[in-house]
């Protein structure tokens, strides 16, 4: 159909819309991400959002939506059964996935585990605990620095997370470090979403901080996604953010690092601003990772209203034959117990500049009728065992 020759998928990381019916089964019941901070926070400056119709989806606080909203608008569930990021993607794209990945948040990682890592690795893990990445440097940094260890630390998501000074640990020694955690961790007894290498710089406490060499290593896809589909048939698969390393650099033509969400969203425009054919995917990691997890609500609420203004440029910079989608991968919800990521609805929020009318679509059940819109419009065939039907017909 080709009635598209750009599609621009942002997603706002855990940016969830209300608990799906099984939240319970995941300790989730009455989650909310969107309506907790809008409740908490009473108004949020959010006006290209408010536009595109994001508040008529989902009103809460003293937020009540616009009267002629200029996109169309839907709820999504989720069909895996997980509530994690790779997955959320993945399902995106047309995979959905039966089998969640493994958690270590109660425990930290089996003795095996860590011993094989030691041995392979040729040093001594500290932590190996669930914890915040910035506080466990504060703790752990300088014992690391003077003893040569190695900080090792899980989530409430499906993680390993290896952390190293820059100066001391040596980056592509810490790279090393992680790849081994990611091979040892293919066992399905260990089987872990992602390992995650966490660099920084400081020489004691109160100078720590985090650098933007943050490298992902993820399992490939389970199989062949809707970005395969695109870049076998010759169409520009363009990535910023996490995207590549979500996927594996599976499906991908160009890939583009962001040291932020804000950054993230710059990038996007810059690219909005050249020309290509095909698909710019887009994650925005700072509402998870920065606020969503600390449970701060303010801070995510904040970050929002950063994305709302970036979103005004990327508006303005939209070709008459572009397709924005704005969504999310799961649910954070910062006024929630934890720290854990919540089994929520998320936000599918659609728009160009030809589209004749705005308003509400019929909810969805499952993330892969995104892939599947994009897959209709560029003319390609869903690759065998994916899920999702197009909603391109209602987007036009």
């Amino acid at each position: 159909m080709n009635e598209y020759k750009r599609i621009f998928v942002v997603v706002l990381d855990s940016l969830g819309i209300g608990a799906m019916p099984d939240a319970a089964k995941f300790g989730d019941a009455g989650a909310d991400t969107l309506g907790h901070i809008l409740e908490k926070m009473g108004r949020i400056d959010i006006p290209n959002l408010e536009k595109l119709g994001m508040v008529n989806l989902h009103a809460a606080g003293q937020m009540k939506g616009v009267e002629n909203p200029a996109g169309r608008y839907a709820r999504l569930a989720e069909a895996s059964n997980a509530k994690d990021t790779m997955t959320g993607h993945w399902e995106m794209m047309g995979i959905r996935t039966e089998k969640p990945m493994l958690t270590f948040t109660e425990t930290g990682f089996p003795p095996e585990l860590i011993a094989e890592l030691e041995r392979r690795c040729g040093k001594r893990v500290i932590g190996n605990k669930s914890a915040s990445g910035t506080e466990i440097i504060e703790e752990l940094g300088e014992e690391e620095i003077n003893t040569g260890a190695m900080i090792v630390y899980t989530s409430a998501d499906s993680v390993l997370q290896i952390c190293g000074n820059e100066e001391t640990f040596d980056l592509q020694n810490l790279y090393r470090c992680c790849e081994i955690a990611r091979e040892i961790t293919m066992k399905d007894e260990w089987r872990v979403g992602r390992v995650i290498a966490r660099p920084y710089v400081g020489k004691k406490k109160g100078e720590f901080k985090r650098t933007s060499n943050r490298h992902d290593y993820a399992l490939k896809p389970s199989g062949p996604t809707v970005l395969n589909a695109l870049k076998d048939a010759g169409f520009d698969v363009i990535s910023v953010g996490k995207i590549n390393d979500i996927f594996c650099g599976e499906g991908i033509t160009q890939a583009n690092r962001s040291s932020s969400s804000v950054h993230g969203m710059e990038q996007t425009i810059e690219i909005c601003r050249k020309d290509f054919h095909g698909l710019c995917f887009t994650n925005l990691v700072d509402f998870d990772a920065l606020w969503g997890h600390r449970r701060n609500v303010e801070g995510y609420a904040q970050e929002i209203e950063k994305f709302d203004k970036n979103l005004g440029v990327l508006l303005k910079e939209m070709r008459e034959n572009d397709l924005l989608i704005l969504t999310a991968d799961h649910g954070t919800d910062p006024t929630y117990t934890g720290t854990d990521h919540t089994r929520e609805y998320v936000p599918f929020v659609a728009y160009s500049p030809k589209m004749e009318k705005g308003g509400a679509l019929a909810n969805q059940d499952t993330f892969a009728v995104i892939g599947a819109t994009i897959a209709e419009n560029f003319g390609v065939s869903m690759p065998e065992n994916t899920i999702g039907s197009s909603l391109l017909r209602e987007l036009v």
